[in-house]
């Protein structure tokens, strides 16, 4: 079984419209949370089911509707997605000894508003943060990701890259 998957992050309450063409192809998106707003998570889920996680900016509205963490099996692989959770070498320590005890095979996190994707060797796991899709914090480019996850393998990563809107 083959799925396509839009990764976002940071929104911080703003989606711009620019990235419709990026997820329009995609079967599901992932939110690595600080959606922002109930409107931005109802206008994603509009266009695709999504899965998302709340961030340490969302208020109540989004953290009734999305947990901290999602642990889930797709494609034959282990995801779990958070807000914060560092990167290899340095993960934070809200995931530790979870992530020791048992590795996912794919882990997202946002929450830096930097664009990393890392092969952690250690833990046999791939590391995304898809940085940040919102126009709020230290980035000067806006960015999403998306991949295939096939047969247990996530494949075809495609970085998009927005100059940033004020």
């Amino acid at each position: 079984m083959s799925i396509k998957i839009a990764c976002l992050s940071d929104t911080h309450g703003f989606f711009d419209d620019r990235l419709k063409g990026f997820i329009q192809y995609c079967d599901e998106i992932w939110h690595a949370g600080d959606i922002g707003t109930v409107e931005v998570a109802r206008k994603l889920s509009s266009f695709k089911p999504i899965r998302a996680v709340h961030g340490n900016i969302d208020g109540y509205g989004i953290r009734k509707i999305y947990p901290e963490n999602q642990r889930f099996e797709v494609g034959g692989i282990d995801v779990w997605i958070t807000h914060i959770g560092g990167y290899p070498g340095k993960y934070d320590r809200s995931v530790i000894p979870a992530i020791f005890d048992s590795p996912p095979g794919l882990f997202i996190c946002g929450h830096s508003h930097i664009l990393k994707v890392v092969n952690d060797s250690n833990l046999g796991l791939l590391h995304i943060n898809p940085g940040a899709a919102g126009r709020q914090g230290i980035h000067s480019v806006q960015t999403a990701v998306r991949f295939v996850i096939d047969n247990g393998r996530v494949k075809d990563l495609e970085v998009a890259e927005l100059e940033r809107t004020r």
